[in-house]
């Protein structure tokens, strides 16, 4: 009886090597995937300042043209209900001479969902009463939607390089066992002009670009 189970504890002892050897025969590899995503959105800065000599003058004009700035940018196709949003308000002395007056002024944003038109919101906002802009800054809506078509084509590019390294081994690809994932969108840069312009400028042509999407994926995958 005795020498049947030290029998059995050398078979058991043979046989768990031998398993955890085929778990641990495994392949890692990396990939990265890097695309050119059409810009599909804008955003643009508008500044409106007054200088009164008192305070409740100052304020009151700029809210005038505040509210006349929203109304020209609504007008403006691409831009919907939630895509106008007001800055800070702020009213300071300054002093002209030796009179002092008061400076009230009040930032705008929009956003349009039409960016080949970000030069008719830059004019229509000017011409509403806006006394600088900044932008547009161009960039892609849907960045989750955008980043998760470039993380599975990582992916997939990682599991074809698994799979050609499995074959030159002599093994058959198995399932992915650990996957981790980096990356993110780049919003395309230009300059931004940041300035007193005039009510009669024209509208400034411009053009939206692409972004960047950029997605690396960390995978390892069993052997068979």
């Amino acid at each position: 009886m005795r020498r049947l189970a030290f029998l059995l504890f050398i078979a058991v002892g043979l046989i768990a090597p031998a398993a955890a050897g085929a778990i641990d025969r495994t392949v890692s590899v990396n990939a990265t995937v890097e695309r050119q995503v059409p810009n599909d959105a804008a955003e643009v800065h508008f500044a409106v300042s007054k200088e009164r000599p008192g305070r409740a003058a100052a304020l009151r004009i700029v809210a005038v043209r505040v509210q006349a700035v929203i109304a020209a940018a609504q007008r403006i196709p691409g831009v919907g209900t939630g895509d106008v949003t007001t800055g800070s308000i702020s009213v300071r002395r300054v002093k002209r001479g030796k009179r002092p007056v008061y400076r009230a002024s009040e930032g705008v944003t929009v956003v349009t969902h039409s960016p080949e038109g970000a030069g008719d919101l830059v004019a229509a906002g000017v011409a509403a009463g806006a006394t600088s802009t900044r932008g547009p800054r161009f960039f892609v809506g849907d960045r989750e939607t955008a980043y998760n078509a470039a993380l599975v084509e990582a992916l997939e590019k990682a599991r074809t390089k698994a799979g050609l390294l499995a074959a030159a081994a002599g093994a058959t690809l198995g399932p992915a066992i650990t996957i981790s994932e980096s990356g993110g969108v780049t919003p395309f840069s230009a300059p931004n002009a940041s300035e007193p312009v005039g009510k009669d400028a024209p509208a400034p042509p411009v053009k939206p670009g692409k972004s960047t999407v950029e997605a690396s994926v960390a995978a390892t995958f069993a052997l068979e």
